[in-house]
């Protein structure tokens, strides 16, 4: 029996594979559970009609995040942070701590989790701080680290 996987089958395919399996194990696990579609000419034409819409709303998050990290780059933000001993920094700043003043200052919404820091900063000046908006693009934030 040809069938339409619907979602990954691990031992089959992927969703949107066409597979023929024993028409048992269709009747009896694949299409009970959801997991497969007979292969109709209506199936085939609603899978390729929601791949299109996926195509186009994967295409619309791509351009938003292109603008995002358009916009990024001209913004700076600063963060304060307290001056220790001998003019030396006293603490850090996290991932944490600049989405809430991005938040605060331009009202941006950034998830903390995207802002790519390999290390808490722990000194004054400039910083560029990459950011990955999207798995293809990664603007970059400039971050002012002053002292309070």
């Amino acid at each position: 029996m040809k069938l339409i996987l619907l979602k990954d089958v691990k031992p089959l395919g992927k969703e949107g594979d066409v597979v023929n399996v024993s028409d048992g194990y269709a009747r009896n696990a694949l299409l009970p559970k959801g997991l497969a579609v007979e292969s109709t000419d209506k199936n085939k034409n609603d899978l390729k009609l929601r791949k299109m819409h996926e195509d186009k709303v994967a295409a619309g998050k791509l351009s938003d995040a292109q603008e995002l990290a358009k916009k990024l780059e001209s913004l700076k933000i600063v963060v304060y942070m307290k001056k220790g001993e001998g003019d030396k920094a006293f603490g850090s700043i996290s991932s944490k701590e600049i989405a809430e003043a991005a938040k605060k200052q331009h009202d941006l919404d950034l998830d903390k989790k995207k802002i790519v820091l390999d290390e808490p900063i722990k000194t004054f000046g400039m910083r560029e701080v990459p950011i990955k908006l999207h798995p293809q693009v990664t603007g970059r934030l400039y971050i002012s680290v002053q002292e309070k």
